[in-house]
């Protein structure tokens, strides 16, 4: 399973009290196989829970993980090779924890960011690319930002949100002008103070759901051409 967030990994909340970075959560092997390699959290399925459960139960037990704004199945991994010794099949989960999450990490877990993976146990590796994948392409079709962001915010901060989660450049406007076409977000009524430069001052949002929806089946977003 993969829980995400913006993580800036010099400093727990960034320059101004957002994260600024995509990050995974991930524990270092102390044993053999792969001792030292990274890993994301995981563990068997009891008899008595389905895997949603199950998925729920471990980020709570293992790495104090307990909030989660959206959750849900990525994929299964099966490759008889994907793992030393006795076949196991994976199943991957996508999580995103929010901003005000403070999780008492074991000494063995921290958050990495997702464009600079440490040296990666078994197949995890591309587990996470297959939630970074994922994640991306929903950003284009629904409103699961709402997931990455905090509770108000302006365009400037959304607009950062989805160029970190997505990987490449996105226009403030053009990006305002579609969430707003797509009632995804809507005006607080309220601005946010200047920056040092001075200069106007920027306009807050908030989305307009805290569930996850489709609001656009047809759309992709893609890379600057």
């Amino acid at each position: 399973m993969i829980a995400s967030e913006p993580v800036d990994p010099q400093s727990p909340r960034g320059n101004h009290g957002l994260r600024t970075e995509l990050g995974v959560l991930l524990w270092q092997r102390a044993m053999e196989p792969q001792t030292g390699t990274w890993s994301l959290p995981g563990g068997r399925l009891r008899d008595d829970e389905d895997l949603d459960t199950s998925a729920r139960r471990q980020l709570a037990e293992k790495v104090d993980v307990r909030e989660l704004w959206h959750i849900e199945q990525l994929s299964v991994f099966s490759d008889p090779h994907r793992v030393p010794g006795v076949r196991r099949i994976a199943s991957a989960y996508l999580g995103l924890v929010p901003l005000t999450a403070d999780p008492q990490l074991p000494a063995d877990t921290r958050w990495h960011p997702v464009s600079a993976l440490p040296n990666m146990s078994f197949d995890h590796g591309t587990v996470v690319h297959h939630a970074r994948t994922r994640l991306a392409a929903k950003l284009s079709y629904t409103n699961i930002a709402f997931a990455l962001a905090p509770s108000s915010f302006t365009m400037s901060t959304l607009r950062e949100i989805y160029c970190t989660a997505l990987g490449y450049d996105v226009d403030t406007t053009n990006l305002q002008r579609v969430l707003s076409r797509r009632k995804v977000i809507t005006p607080t009524g309220e601005t946010a103070a200047p920056g040092r430069s001075g200069g106007r001052p920027a306009a807050v949002y908030r989305f307009t759901d805290d569930e996850i929806r489709v609001t656009d089946e047809f759309a992709a977003l893609r890379p600057p051409g």
